[in-house]
């Protein structure tokens, strides 16, 4: 690839390309539950984990959506391959909200080491003089087995009087990876267990995840001025685009040769009843991305200028994308469930994609039984609860 830094559509048609080489993959990714160093490198050489990367280590500094953008193809390919994309091509933000010293001690002697991620406060978290002890483990990092670059780590710590949720950057040397990530769907991501014991973290690899404000961000470059919550939340949801176009994409290739042989309208395509659902499936697939498009366009207006999003605008943004995960699976069940028993071999990839997206609409960031709730709270003038992800208190 040029050293040279792509085009937006560059990326993007670089992403279309793949996707018929992942298709060949996934069953053999899933077969070895994480995806494989080849198809890492094909993302390196076609500057994914580039696209948020701050330009200071060799990275493009992209809009988000140029990102949400790539998981809307690659999603279609393998779903498993795809959310490596996702989690690992979105670290790269984070850094860029910390001091300069961690990506010198992540990138410095070799700006491609990715960082892997688990979230959830599993692990035990203490502040100590000169910043946090870390204990314990913590689930489902997907993609640490290419992480050379170590992961951050979630977790809930008491101080200044309170409890803060912070995010911790902590290198690989010392994390152990334990296997444990036998899953019923997405079992390519390879998200296993991190355990590390009694390590040390200086402040300056932390942030609290939420705080948003002058303070926080005022001394940031453009890009991270987006809200970090947002940011990975919307490429989450632009995964699940992906995996339901896919699960589009080869509900068509399955119904254009196909016989009815027990009714009336022989060729599949002449069948309102396949027909209604592929259109219906398109339309609630089509509405989910271009929300997500929409959303990010806004945040990014602010940002590009200096600016921080304002509340209510990141408020309607991180709520309504929740909602993609329900609307995907939705769509996805409904094509699936056309496809009667043909569906249902394990050589079929229709199931193995419907499989990838039911775990993936699992993730927190879907969860929109609880983000229904404060989005209507906040529309009706309700004050938000605390704590919650904005950092308002």
């Amino acid at each position: 690839m040029s050293t040279t830094t792509p085009s937006a559509q560059e990326i993007i048609d670089r992403a279309i390309a793949l996707i018929p080489t992942l298709r060949e993959r996934a069953a053999e990714v899933e077969k070895n539950r994480m995806v494989s160093k080849e198809t890492i490198q094909d993302f390196q050489d076609a500057g994914f984990f580039k696209i948020l990367q701050p330009k200071r280590w060799g990275g493009y500094e992209m809009s988000p959506n140029v990102l949400n953008k790539v998981l809307m193809e690659l999603g279609r390919g393998c779903p498993s391959s795809a959310w490596n994309v996702m989690v690992l091509g979105v670290h790269p933000f984070e850094v860029g909200l910390l001091d300069p010293k961690v990506g010198d001690e992540v990138w410095g002697e070799d700006p491609t080491a990715l960082i892997s991620s688990s979230y959830a406060p599993f692990g035990k978290v203490t502040a100590v003089e000169g910043g946090y002890e870390l204990n314990g483990e913590w689930l489902t990092s997907s993609g640490c087995d290419h992480a050379a670059g170590g992961a951050f780590l979630g977790g809930r710590v008491q101080e200044n009087g309170g409890m803060v949720f912070r995010s911790f950057w902590v290198p690989a040397k010392y994390l152990k990876i334990v296997d444990d990530w036998h899953v019923v769907g997405l079992a390519g991501t390879g998200s296993k267990k991190l355990v590390v014991n009694k390590v040390f973290v200086p402040s300056y690899r932390s942030h609290v995840i939420g705080d948003y404000n002058e303070s926080t961000h005022g001394h940031v470059n453009n890009l991270y001025k987006m809200p970090f919550f947002y940011v990975f939340y919307a490429a989450v949801s632009s995964v699940l685009v992906g995996m339901a176009r896919g699960m589009e994409d080869l509900y068509i290739e399955h119904m254009v040769p196909r016989q009815n042989l027990n009714q009336a309208v022989g060729a599949a395509v002449n069948d309102p009843f396949i027909r209604q659902r592929l259109g219906a499936a398109s339309a609630k697939i089509l509405g989910a991305a271009s929300r997500i498009l929409a959303n990010t366009d806004e945040a990014w207006s602010y940002a590009s200028k200096g600016e921080l999003v304002p509340l209510d605008v990141r408020i309607k943004h991180f709520a309504t994308n929740q909602f993609t995960g329900g609307e995907c699976f939705e769509a996805a069940h409904m094509l699936f469930k056309k496809t009667s028993t043909r569906g249902v071999w394990l050589s079929s990839p229709l199931q193995r994609q419907m499989r990838d997206i039911l775990v993936a609409t699992n993730h927190i960031t879907q969860n929109e039984d609880n983000i229904g709730d404060l989005l209507g709270g906040q529309l009706l003038g309700a004050k938000l609860p605390v704590p919650n992800p904005f950092g308002v208190k």
